[in-house]
């Protein structure tokens, strides 16, 4: 499994307690999301290293760079349509442009001038940005915040095929820690190395809302 992974005790020391934070396994090029598919779906993708076949291009499709995000979400793969979890690899330019086209699902006074500035953005966006709040392994709220991405139009045409580096299918790695968090033995669960994402443009940052 390409997917760097780490014991789940060992990281969260480092993780921030509270806040708005983009956790994710990245490098200079490129940064793992996540997302749970049923197994037509899930299987095309990971066997091609793009998406099509049954997958429509014309609905939302939502990403998640926090592992743990996606655990909750897709009950760790239990959940039905979910049952496939893919790690997919994306150009981190690419993760990058998805950022800067985010439109936030909420109204945010300060960065549009009304309701109606924000409800057109909202109509005509091609990103939809949620903040939610973060998971303990057991599904517990965290007070810190997860960043979802839902991608369509334009977007989602180029996240499916043309911005991928590789696709994984690490559904059977998430029936083994499931195990462990059925059982609670936190020392034995492992998980996906991740560390807050950095930006060049504080401006973007300060526009996501993260802090």
């Amino acid at each position: 499994m390409k997917l760097v992974t780490e014991s789940y005790l060992s990281q969260i020391d480092s993780w921030p307690k509270t806040g708005r934070h983009i956790l994710a396994q990245f490098d200079d090029e490129s940064i793992v999301v996540y997302q749970a598919y049923r197994p037509a779906i899930g299987n095309f993708a990971a066997s091609h290293g793009y998406f099509g076949g049954e997958l429509s291009l014309n609905r939302m499709s939502w990403i998640k760079p926090n592992f743990l995000w996606m655990m909750y979400r897709s009950g760790w793969g239990t959940k039905l349509g979910q049952e496939v979890i893919l790690a997919v690899w994306i150009k981190r330019s690419a993760f990058d442009r998805i950022l800067a086209a985010a439109i936030h699902s909420n109204f945010v006074p300060g960065l549009y001038s009304s309701k109606k500035e924000w409800k057109q953005a909202v109509s005509t966006s091609l990103v939809r940005l949620q903040w939610d709040p973060d998971r303990y392994p057991s599904g517990a709220k965290l007070e810190r915040r997860a960043i979802q991405l839902g991608l369509r139009g334009e977007i989602l045409s180029h996240y499916a095929r043309d911005w991928i580096v590789n696709i994984e299918d690490i559904s059977e790695f998430v029936r083994e820690q499931h195990q462990y968090v059925k059982s609670q033995y936190w020392a034995q669960l492992i998980t996906p190395a991740e560390s807050v994402y950095s930006f060049e443009k504080s401006d973007l940052s300060q526009r996501l809302g993260i802090r």
